[in-house]
């Protein structure tokens, strides 16, 4: 594209030297207003917040729920004779399991007979080593 330098004398005398450019060109004009598509601006605004919350659901929520599934499985699998530690921290073995209860022997009351049994609630149990038969 080329220039061409004009010198222009004005009424009172004075000149100026201005520039034009030839050939095709897009110039800005910073008093033009552009128009906005709304729906495309508010689809623009709202789109972090929908990928924050999609992150969100396959970095906290998913895994999460993926967890109580296998817990869940796990509790229900267990049976008399597995090694538990519930979620407070009693280690012990399944000694019978009702429909929302476990009895867990924690161990010895002086003679070997004497058991010293527990009873928990399902829930309460976080971990179960099955026994090896």
């Amino acid at each position: 594209m080329a220039n061409i330098l004009e010198t222009v004398v004005f009424a009172d005398g004075e000149t100026a030297n201005t520039q034009q450019a030839t050939g095709t060109q897009t110039a800005a004009d910073p008093n033009a207003t552009q128009q906005v598509n709304p729906v495309m601006s508010t689809i623009v605004s709202i789109l972090p917040l929908v990928l924050i919350i999609v992150l969100l659901y396959f970095m906290m929520i998913r895994p999460q729920r993926k967890k109580e599934k296998e817990t869940k499985a796990m509790i229900n699998a267990m049976k008399v004779g597995d090694k538990v530690v519930t979620i407070g921290g009693i280690c012990g073995k399944v000694a019978k399991i009702k429909d929302e209860y476990v009895f867990i022997e924690t161990g010895n009351i002086g003679t070997p007979d004497q058991k010293s049994v527990v009873k928990m609630e399902r829930d309460a149990i976080r971990t179960v080593e099955t026994a090896k038969n």
